[in-house]
This record gives structure tokens, sequence and C-alpha cells, in this order.
């Protein structure tokens, strides 16, 4: 189990919040925290730690500068998603990014759009691609969000999905949006399940708050998923300590 870390960009700044707010006005977004570091130092922080497979997300636009800043300063260390599509995925490779991440794009009309993974795919390549399969549970069962997590597509989170999908990508990462920026402890049987369906690199994000969570999540995976915490870290303004962390996932895994 790898801890991956996270550099979330929102009107420039670095911050964390809490998604399912984000679809509302600028006003109404609920900011767990903004940070008076630029993304850059995040990024030289994660390179200097040696943590590799982390992620920039641009959340809207207006934030490319921004994450551009972060590439550069860890240049084939980090993914880089949102807003990303096949007239600009290549571009973002370019600059410095290991991985583009994408989810909307291919999400469209609550349909997964077989041409736009197509086409992105053959831009940048498999091994180049991460999905982000961002879900939300309903009727038991868990489906892909998108449109700033307001929109429930038919598309099912499930075994026949992800092996679906695994032929197109290198990794998965995985939003657990009901409990996402939150605060209150993984999905446990999400993250019970993706451990039995993925054959490939996969990151949980969502609700992780401890040191507990994280013994509790390597157990119910059995280590097979990697994580991201973004909230609940110290770097961010809550109380896990970040180094903490880094320490606790590096222990085993060397």
């Amino acid at each position: 189990m790898k801890f991956r870390p996270c550099i979330d960009i929102h009107q420039g700044k670095v911050k964390q919040i809490v998604g399912e707010t984000l679809q509302q006005d600028a006003s109404r977004v609920v900011e767990n925290f903004v940070s008076s570091q630029s993304p850059g130092y995040y990024a030289r922080m994660y390179r200097e730690d040696r943590l590799t497979g982390g992620h920039i997300i641009m959340l809207g636009g207006g934030n490319e500068e921004a994450a551009e800043e972060a590439l550069r300063a860890y240049p084939g260390g980090l993914q880089i998603g949102g807003g990303i599509k096949a007239d600009n995925a290549a571009r973002y490779i370019e600059l410095g990014a290991s991985h583009v991440i994408v989810t909307s794009y291919i999400f469209q009309d609550g349909k997964l759009q077989m041409d736009n993974l197509d086409a992105i795919a053959a831009k940048v390549g498999k091994d180049r691609l991460v999905i982000d399969l961002s879900c939300k549970e309903r009727d038991g069962k868990y489906y892909v969000v998108t449109n700033q997590w307001r929109t429930f597509s038919d598309f099912e989170v499930n075994a026949a999905g992800i092996a679906q999908l695994e032929a197109y990508c290198d990794e998965f990462l995985i939003h657990a949006v009901d409990v996402e920026g939150k605060r209150e402890g993984v999905q446990e049987r999400l993250a019970a399940q993706l451990a039995e369906w993925t054959t490939i690199p996969t990151t949980y994000a969502g609700g992780a708050r401890s040191l507990a969570d994280l013994e509790r999540f390597r157990s119910i995976t059995g280590g097979r998923l990697d994580i991201t915490i973004g909230s609940a870290l110290d770097i961010f303004g809550g109380q896990l300590p970040y180094r903490d962390v880094v320490e606790f996932c590096r222990a085993g895994t060397e």
C-alpha cells in the first residue's frame, strides 16, 4: 500500500474542499482549507520525500498556470486531472506529468463514451492514462458520477465494468464521493470490493482521517490498493500528521 499525495487546485490556490459543494456557486463552496503555499511548494515536498504517483486535480477552469508550476517542480512524479481531453492530454505529458487523469471527458450524457476513450488512449497511450471513477452509492450499488459529481451515469462500478476499462488504462483513481472531504472514515465495502475487482494499480480517495483508518484500510484490502488523503492531513489544516502517514505507508512497503 502506497501513500499517494495530492495537490487540489481551485481558483489558482491549493485547497481542500468538500467535493459535492463544487457544484454550487463559488460563494457556497465549502472550503476545508486554503493554503498560503504554492502548488510548487507541495510538489517539491513530495519530490523530496520520494513520493510517486500523486495527483494534481484542477477543480474548474483557470487553474492551468498553477498546475504547470507543480509539474515543473516535480517532473515525472505527478499525475494531472481536471478538464483533460484528447486535444490537451499530450501537452500535459510534455509539461512533465507522468499520467493524465480522465473522467468527465469519457463519461458524458450519463454514458461511457467509447469514442472519447479511444481518442485519448490513442493520444497518450495506455501506459500514460489513469481513469478516475468518481462514484456514489445508489440502491446498494456504485455508479460513476460526473458534472462536478451532480450527474449519475449508468456505468456501474463492478467487476465487469472494471475489467472493461482496464484494457485502456494504466491505473484507476477511485473517489468515494459520499465521504470525500468529510473525514468520516473510508467506505469499507467499496474499498474491499475494489481490492477484489482490480488487477492494475488503483488509488482510493475518500474519508481517511487517522492511522487507525489506514490500518483498517490495509487490512480489508490486503494492501492491494493505494490511498490518498487530503483534508485530514496537518499540511492541509487537519489533525493527522503528514509525516506519520508517509512513514506508516512506507513501513508496509519496504
